[in-house]
């Protein structure tokens, strides 16, 4: 899934946060740059530049509207740390242009 693709779904998911499952999240994650580890019950994502951002998501077929919550949190927060990155660099990196 490519960026604008993932940046579709979280505006989808920032309007309603039930009936998601878990390929979504997949979708949503990876498509902004996660990686993730199986656990037992669980993925665990996190991404490689800001590893503080992490989720944990039960591996259910649907999931609980909180997932969905946290997700675009994670996903605001990426997007204000890159902001904060590039301009303490003044750059421009091609990830915050597909945001």
């Amino acid at each position: 899934m490519n960026g604008r693709a993932a940046q579709k779904l979280l505006e989808r998911m920032r309007n309603t946060s039930s009936g998601w499952r878990q390929k979504d999240f997949e979708h949503l994650l990876l498509g902004f740059g996660f990686e993730y580890k199986e656990g037992k019950k669980h993925r665990l994502y996190r991404h490689p530049q800001f590893t503080e951002l992490s989720i944990s998501v039960p591996r259910h077929d649907t999931l609980k509207e909180w997932v969905a919550r946290e997700a675009v949190k994670l996903i605001h927060d990426l997007i204000d740390q890159t902001k904060e990155k590039e301009d303490d660099n003044g750059t421009d990196s091609e990830e915050s242009r597909i945001l």
